[in-house]
């Protein structure tokens, strides 16, 4: 597997299926190919997919089960092929326990591809139990894909033959308490590559005040508080601007629960961006509490991008 290269994990669940469209089209967008893993785990001796297992496969018939998960890659990148005939894409079963396995495929690639069915709930083996994990200890991007109602392909939908259907905005979740230039680069590398918008959207609160403060009820105290969080973000978004001058930027400062704001925003996303800090802890699955509000109730595909 090229190290740079985008990976989609599938178990030939609708969720894992729109996460390998989605992550097909993302390799197309950066002139890469595609990789589809699957992993089986052989001490799991009810490990069938009963939609390639046939309706004459007997309970508890291992050769039928094993043939029927070989094919689940195999299906799945022949079917990508068909979609996408200049996409280069290769595909692999590998045996062992699936956090490991796509923790060690999130390495090699640039980024890893995960599917959801949003609410909390993922897909296949991609449960919360493997998915959570490898969100919180990737050492690179992971995107989280939920097939819905909106098209995948993140595009406006255009009234009628107008042309190729723009990219709707990536939406970058920013907190300028810690800023890091990973996670501003994806989002902006991500809105260039769609030729789409970024919206960055940094949730703050009116600071608390104890005991008596005649400003504290002045509408022009918040005012000030507000203008100065805005100053705050377009000085941090300046340098990127200058890198990136085709990329359009909307700055959004908003009050309150940055997760709601958030959530809210991704109705009208083609992809949403949220950061990660790295911790060295071998378990737990800390992802923070926004990011992980998104992961569960976001309506668009999320990134999530570990950094410092």
């Amino acid at each position: 597997m090229s190290p740079s290269t985008v990976v989609a994990a599938v178990d030939g669940s609708a969720e894992s299926q729109a996460a390998a469209r989605w992550a097909a089209r993302e390799a197309l967008l950066r002139g890469l190919p595609l990789h589809v893993v699957h992993v089986r785990e052989e001490w799991t001796t009810g490990f069938a997919h009963a939609p390639f297992t046939g309706a004459d496969t007997a309970p508890g018939d291992a050769a039928a089960t094993r043939h029927g998960a070989e094919r689940v890659p195999r299906d799945a990148a022949d079917r990508l092929r068909e979609d996408h005939p200049g996409l280069r894409v290769g595909a692999e079963q590998v045996s062992g326990r699936p956090v490991d396995v796509l923790l060690a495929a999130a390495k090699k690639a640039e980024v890893l591809v995960l599917g959801s069915r949003g609410l909390g709930a993922v897909g296949g083996f991609l449960a919360g139990s493997v998915s959570m994990p490898v969100v919180a200890h990737a050492e690179r991007p992971v995107v989280v894909v939920r097939a819905g109602e909106r098209g995948e392909d993140g595009k406006r939908r255009a009234g009628g033959p107008t042309g190729p259907a723009p990219h709707l905005d990536v939406v970058l979740g920013l907190d300028l308490a810690g800023p890091c230039d990973e996670l501003i680069e994806y989002a902006f590398s991500a809105a260039a590559t769609r030729g789409a918008a970024l919206r960055v959207v940094h949730g703050w609160d009116a600071p608390v005040v104890s005991g008596y403060d005649p400003e504290a009820g002045d509408p022009g105290h918040a005012v000030a508080w507000g203008l100065r969080e805005a100053g705050a973000l377009g000085d941090a978004l300046r340098p990127w601007r200058g890198r990136f001058p085709d990329v359009g930027v909307k700055e959004q400062c908003v009050v309150g629960r940055a997760a709601d704001h958030l959530v809210d925003a991704s109705k009208d996303a083609s992809l949403m961006v949220l950061g990660r800090r790295v911790r060295r802890a071998a378990i737990g699955t800390h992802i923070g509490p926004v990011t992980h509000a998104v992961l569960h109730r976001a309506a668009a595909p999320v990134a999530v991008v570990p950094h410092p």
